[in-house]
């Protein structure tokens, strides 16, 4: 007899941590220290979801949005994210060229990229994700859902991953007990 609970049962589930990210801030570089290491302490217990809050400041930044839900769709989303916000910058001065270079550069097929930022297949999911995060009071980028518990980063990042673990403990503690 396993002692895994079933599929089912609420102490299955991982807590799902949001992360409202725009693939041109800077700030949302900084943060992915702390999401990997979250990461390494969570491990399959902690569902990050990149959600998708594209800031008017930036000019690329829905078209990057877009661009990584393709790469989710190809299988390589997360590796995607982290090489675009590498070069944030770069994705400022030259725009949608850098988005289908990460993409080949990735192994991903940047036809198929360079196809889905004309037709809009993903601008729904951005759109909604936006939407969203206007809805739950997200006003920058990185800001994190826990919980029911909003934490904004995008004025300053300190305490904040302390922050998500004392939340995500807690939650699974509940599920534990």
């Amino acid at each position: 007899m396993s002692n895994t609970p079933p599929l089912d049962s609420p102490a299955a589930s991982p807590v799902v941590l949001d992360v409202w990210c725009e693939l041109q801030c800077p700030d949302c570089r900084t943060a992915l220290a702390d999401l990997d290491a979250l990461r390494a302490r969570y491990g399959d217990r902690i569902d990050v979801r990149l959600r998708h809050f594209p800031l008017e400041k930036h000019a690329h930044a829905h078209d990057a949005a877009q661009a990584a839900e393709e790469a989710y769709e190809q299988g390589r989303g997360w590796a995607y994210v982290e090489a675009v916000l590498a070069r944030a910058e770069e994705l400022g001065e030259r725009g949608k060229p850098v988005l289908i270079e990460v993409a080949g550069e990735l192994g991903l097929d940047a036809e198929e990229f360079d196809t889905a930022l004309i037709d809009g297949r993903h601008m729904l999911i951005v759109d909604a994700d936006q939407a969203e995060g206007k809805a739950i009071k997200v006003t920058g980028t990185p800001t994190y859902e826990i919980g029911g518990q909003l934490l904004d980063g995008s004025k300053d990042q300190s305490g904040l991953r302390e922050r998500i673990e004392e939340i995500a403990d807690k939650l699974l503690a509940e599920q534990q007990g």
